[in-house]
């Protein structure tokens, strides 16, 4: 299955300030998603951002709000975002049936929610290298069943080419720019 532009968009799951020092390669993943929202918000894909319990894990990585050019989120307690009633109006209400997911942990937050958007009847794509763990056991595991259930795993390199489809496309210098 392959993304299509007008049907995209974009779910950044709970990378927050006081998460992303205990997750593995922290940084590497928040500078990967900040490289896939920007080439996302070139492309006009409408971007989500969650956060789990602001009060106690802190905000999402200033970096990322920026990226996504937006200084909103959607607050949640439940592990899936699909569990959050705004959430999932959200994202019903915005007519797309192609989730992008990224996020922290892989196999808590993005793993039941990417599960619950399978069984939903949304195609997901996860994105591999912009999504981690505090275990690389878990983070592994996770993808495997991620994948085993439907999604597509990719990079965030490979969906913003493939969003694009052409070198002829209007935004193609910018993104390619963006991956240097």
């Amino acid at each position: 299955m392959k993304i299509k532009l007008p049907h995209a968009i974009a779910l950044a799951i709970d990378e927050q300030e006081r998460l992303l020092p205990a997750i593995q390669n922290g940084e590497e993943t928040l500078r990967h998603t900040e490289t896939l929202l920007k080439g996302l918000r070139l492309l006009d894909i409408p971007i989500l951002i969650t956060q789990q319990y602001t009060k106690g894990l802190g905000m999402s990585a200033p970096s990322l709000f920026e990226a996504a050019g937006t200084d909103s989120w959607l607050e949640k307690r439940t592990f899936s975002c699909l569990g959050d009633e705004i959430i999932r109006k959200t994202l019903q209400d915005s007519h797309k049936k192609q989730v992008i997911v990224c996020g922290v942990e892989a196999h808590i937050c993005v793993e039941q929610t990417v599960l619950d958007l399978l069984h939903l009847g949304y195609e997901v794509f996860l994105i591999a290298d912009c999504v981690s763990s505090r275990k690389s056991s878990d983070l592994l595991t996770a993808i495997r069943r991620m994948a085993q259930a439907g999604a597509v795993v990719t990079s965030y390199e490979a969906i913003l080419f493939e969003l694009m489809e052409t070198s002829m496309h209007p935004r193609f210098r910018e993104i390619s720019a963006l991956i240097k």
